[in-house]
């Protein structure tokens, strides 16, 4: 039992940095000190990584709800789509850059307005982590639990997430907005026609951010411990 509780904090104490040994021996140490007191289970451990999970995907989508979630941040903002690029660069020259720049706006409100649908998803994956998920999240990188949830909800996200996202983007007007700049575009003698579908563009680039977002939290709960918000996250993370 005691050589499985030492084997345990070794594990979290490489989980979400690159300790030294010195660091390592020092938490057996403190281990052997107390005698084993305080410890944690392995119930435990996987309980404070979802906890962990839980902060981090409120405070990220939380962040990507706000106004400006998306759009004021240069990290997540979505931009007109690559694959039509050549329409936002001919309208401007044509002297329509307010309408594409008002587009763009309400692209991003859209998923500004959407983003908090996504925090159920994520939640229900969470709940069906294992212990042996959180263990290996735990010896994975430091973007392990990120990757995880991109695993095991991506699909779900984005087949929930659509339909939501296309009803936000009629909300902002980003729907009419982008129609009517393609309509326009398609006028313009010689150019190839286009009619990409924005709804499919909108959602995956919104679902994108979020697991951006989620990244940054997961780094902060490892990394600093006044981001650790429960007596659990603080125990499990103080092993690192």
């Amino acid at each position: 039992m005691k050589k499985l509780l030492y084997t345990s904090l070794i594990a979290v104490a490489l989980s979400a940095s690159a300790c030294s040994v010195t660091d390592i021996q020092r938490t057996m140490d403190g281990v052997i000190a107390a005698g084993g007191a305080g410890t944690l289970t392995q119930g435990e451990v996987a309980s404070g990584l979802k906890q962990a999970l839980e902060v981090g995907i409120n405070n990220g989508a939380g962040q990507a709800s706000q106004t400006n979630g998306y759009f004021g941040n240069p990290l997540i903002k979505i931009p007109f789509p690559e694959d039509v690029q050549r329409v936002e660069n001919t309208l401007r020259q044509v002297g329509l850059g307010d309408q594409v720049d008002k587009f763009v706006l309400t692209l991003n409100r859209g998923a500004e307005d959407a983003a908090k649908s996504a925090i159920p998803i994520f939640v229900s994956a969470i709940k069906q982590m294992t212990i042996q998920d959180a263990w290996a999240i735990l010896r994975g990188d430091r973007d392990a639990a990120t990757q995880y949830l991109k695993r095991t909800t991506s699909d779900q996200l984005y087949t929930a997430f659509n339909p939501i996202m296309v009803k936000s983007l009629e909300k902002t007007n980003a729907t009419r907005y982008y129609t009517d700049i393609v309509n326009q575009y398609n006028k313009i003698p010689l150019t190839q026609k286009v009619n990409p579908d924005l709804d499919d563009y909108a959602t995956q680039k919104a679902i994108d951010g979020l697991f951006v977002l989620v990244a940054q939290e997961e780094e902060k709960i490892r990394e600093n411990p006044l981001a650790r918000t429960t007596d659990l996250l603080r125990r499990v993370f103080a092993q690192q």
